[in-house]
């Protein structure tokens, strides 16, 4: 293991990656709408990729993974507010041995069902236009309109030609789950605190086949990102150097997002030998779409879908495809695999984003050191001594040392491993690590400053090479693991529709 500064110098060297081009284009938050195609299609836009050591007491022997999907949710988003897409496939890959290719695979298919409520009207039965007709409690009642039900399938090798088993609930067997309608309102849930009584109800245990019994929940849930998105994409309408925390406005606090999280056995995930593991969250749909003219009667019968599966979103570590890959190439990374990452390479040895702070502030110079082989070692293989696997192949998913113990909820630093907390970021992610913080400094040049004139660390650049790598750049904007869940699903209660 290494000392402690080496630890804070790798990890902003990793974390800098994920924010090598953030203010190069007007986008927004950690993946959200960050490509020319997904902006036509939402429902498999990937937001957010978390995985860390679960740390709710008891819990410290499970990995949980979160995969967020349909960005920039208004909690009013009525009467059909946020389903998943049942004609596609969202998927969570995990490397355990390094080589860029998914070992194990978590893949859930959705399905809308609706329950054709109607009431009489002058003597006609009528249908609603409403995706509940009462009050709603408990799992799928008479009053939810549309029920949306979704099943788990664990594939082991190749995502498409691996072995494959339906996961099933550890208690009655059941294949298939309920998931938790949207949080409409106070009204339709009882009171301010029903919702999350009732979409608790909605966290199943599973059997994992070989290795033991994990958890699942599917749902909306209040937006976890937090950054001062405005401000930074008005050409850093903001001062870089104010204060870390209360500074500026979280601009997604009023927003929900729909979260597919897992908690899985650690020994499910790891291959011997090897307790680093890395993973990345995928959607794909099928290749052909033929629009129906003249619809049936019912829900989701606008569209004929079919053939092969295509990958049009992925997301590991936080910020890549948004902020880091030029926008002509966009849709090519979402569609691509890590394995096939070398072809993006130039993008993080020859980044955008210290250049364009250096427009923007002079005074703030951009390193001179290229190639960056010192963020090629970083960003692609992890941090040595502490998240890179033994026989890495150089590829971007986020990674975690399973070997690392849980930090507990009271003693998280947002910082992660260059605050002396090595669970986490950037050795996984957990919902408060502010990687906005991290990333801005580094993409400076944080690690040429910190790694010594001799270049100790032996990452290819010394302080010379970035005169502002020691600047301590922030967008004002900080939470703490004490603003989310003790437990899983870890992430908020979603904002009602009613506020």
């Amino acid at each position: 293991m290494q000392s402690g500064k080496k630890k804070q110098v790798w990890a902003a060297a990793l974390a800098s990656s994920a924010a090598l081009a953030m203010l190069a284009m007007p986008a927004s938050a950690s993946s959200h709408r960050e490509a020319p195609f997904l902006t036509n299609a939402p429902k498999v836009d990937g937001t957010d990729f978390y995985m860390f050591r679960s740390y709710a007491p008891g819990r410290e022997g499970f990995v949980t993974m979160i995969a967020n999907f349909i960005p920039f949710q208004d909690p009013q988003g009525g009467p059909n507010f946020y389903q998943f897409d049942q004609n596609a496939l969202y998927e969570i890959h995990v490397d355990n041995n390094g080589d860029a290719k998914e070992d194990i695979s978590f893949q859930f298919r959705f399905k809308n069902t609706s329950k054709r409520t109607a009431l009489m009207v002058g003597g006609k039965p009528v249908l609603i236009p409403l995706i509940n007709s009462n009050t709603i409690s408990g799992v799928n009642p008479a009053s939810l309109n549309v029920r949306e039900t979704y099943t788990i399938d664990m594939v082991k090798g190749d995502r498409r030609a691996g072995t494959r088993t339906r996961l099933a609930a550890a208690t009655g067997g059941a294949t298939e789950f309920d998931k938790p309608v949207d949080n409409i309102g106070d009204k339709t849930f009882g009171s301010a605190t029903g919702y999350e009584t009732y979409a608790n109800q909605h966290i199943y245990e599973v059997n994992i086949p070989g290795c033991g019994t994990g958890r699942v929940f599917v749902g909306q849930r209040k937006e976890p990102f937090y950054i001062a998105v405005g401000k930074i994409f008005d050409l850093v309408n903001l001062n870089p150097l104010g204060a870390e925390v209360n500074g500026n406005k979280n601009d997604l606090e009023s927003k929900n997002v729909s979260a597919v999280a897992l908690e899985v056995p650690v020994s499910c995930l790891v291959a011997a030998g090897e307790p680093v593991i890395g993973a990345y969250a995928t959607a794909s749909m099928r290749q052909g779409r033929l629009l129906n003219p003249a619809p049936a009667s019912g829900i989701n019968n606008a569209v004929k879908e079919g053939g092969a599966w295509t990958q049009v979103s992925r997301l590991g570590m936080p910020l890549v495809n948004e902020v880091i890959i030029g926008m002509d190439d966009k849709d090519r990374f979402n569609t691509s695999k890590p394995k096939d990452d070398a072809q993006f390479i130039t993008y993080v040895t020859n980044p955008s984003l210290p250049a364009i702070i250096e427009t923007l502030f002079p005074s703030a110079k951009a390193p001179t050191n290229f190639p960056r082989n010192d963020l090629v070692t970083a960003f692609l293989k992890g941090i040595p001594g502490v998240n890179q696997p033994k026989n890495v192949v150089a590829s971007e998913m986020l990674r975690l040392n399973t070997s690392i113990a849980p930090t507990a909820l009271a003693a998280q630093n947002p910082m992660g491993v260059a605050a002396g907390d090595n669970a986490g970021f950037p050795n996984g992610r957990r919902p408060a690590d502010d990687v906005v913080d991290i990333a801005l400094r580094v993409s400076m040049g944080a690690l040429c400053a910190l790694t010594g004139a001799n270049d100790a660390l032996g990452v290819g650049c010394k302080p010379a090479d970035a005169p502002a790598g020691g600047l301590a750049l922030t967008d004002g904007v900080r939470k703490t693991a004490a603003t989310f869940k003790p437990a899983f699903p870890y992430l908020n209660t979603p904002l009602p529709g009613n506020q």
